[in-house]
């Protein structure tokens, strides 16, 4: 009899030990499949937020005129404004969360350059960063609350710090630094680092400065014609959506 006892209850511990592993399994199952679901549906929602480029940052909102091109991995953030006929190319950050960035008529911001302004300057320079019109700022730049006066070049690679100037009809050479409040007068080439004087421009170097920024413009055109007006993928997705009963 004992020999029969502990023989039941062996059988009956197996029993039920089976069946409690294959509850666990279902309940494991099914947490696996809503922590899926969970995580398809927020990968959805943050590959959706990923397509909008255009930053607002309380009440500002990056401005983009109607011709001007802005490719579409650019991040602009904040107070932005891209004029008409200007371009700003691929992998740009243009970040106007402390102050305004202003990219003016025909200019162009080439692949991946970073555009920044201060709060304010310590030297009592204007903090915001300024770009004026048939102004070329080549690939790789940072520029950090500068004023670029109109027709002017600055080279790859270069830096200008807070309160820098560079007057109209001047070249910044590539890979050159221009410190905090230093001023590139107008006519002349520098280069370096820190940026020196290095000659003055002839007149025809100075008659093909505008030059440069048409033909870069005309190429943009081109570009443009390719893509959507700029951060309106979020409006297919939504119409995607919508035709398949998804809740927006």
């Amino acid at each position: 009899m004992a020999a029969l006892s502990r023989l039941s209850r062996r059988v009956l511990s197996c029993s039920l030990s089976s069946t409690s592993l294959a509850a666990f399994r279902g309940l494991s199952t099914d947490a696996a499949k809503v922590a899926t679901t969970a995580n398809a549906t927020d990968r959805v929602k943050w590959d959706y937020r990923g397509q909008r480029k255009i930053i607002p940052l309380g009440q500002w909102v990056p401005k983009i005129a109607v011709d001007a091109y802005v490719a579409p991995n650019v991040v602009l953030a904040g107070q932005v404004t891209v004029n008409d006929g200007s371009s700003v190319w691929n992998g740009s950050v243009l970040r106007g969360d402390l102050n305004k960035i202003t990219i003016g008529f025909c200019s162009n911001v080439q692949e991946r350059c970073v555009l920044h302004a201060a709060w304010s300057s310590p030297t009592g320079l204007p903090a915001e960063t300024s770009i004026e019109r048939f102004v070329t700022i080549g690939g790789y730049c940072l520029l950090r609350s500068c004023t670029i006066e109109p027709e002017c070049i600055i080279g790859q690679h270069s830096i200008l710090m807070e309160g820098s100037l560079m007057e109209t009809h001047s070249i910044l050479e590539a890979g050159s630094v221009v410190p905090p409040g230093r001023r590139i007068p107008t006519g002349e080439l520098w280069a370096g680092n820190p940026a020196r004087f290095v000659r003055s421009l002839t007149h025809e170097e100075t008659l093909e400065i505008p030059k440069l920024a048409v033909a870069i413009n005309d190429l943009s055109k081109s570009y443009f014609s390719e893509f959507l007006p700029y951060s309106t993928v979020y409006l297919e997705v939504e119409k995607l959506k919508k035709s398949f009963g998804i809740p927006i």
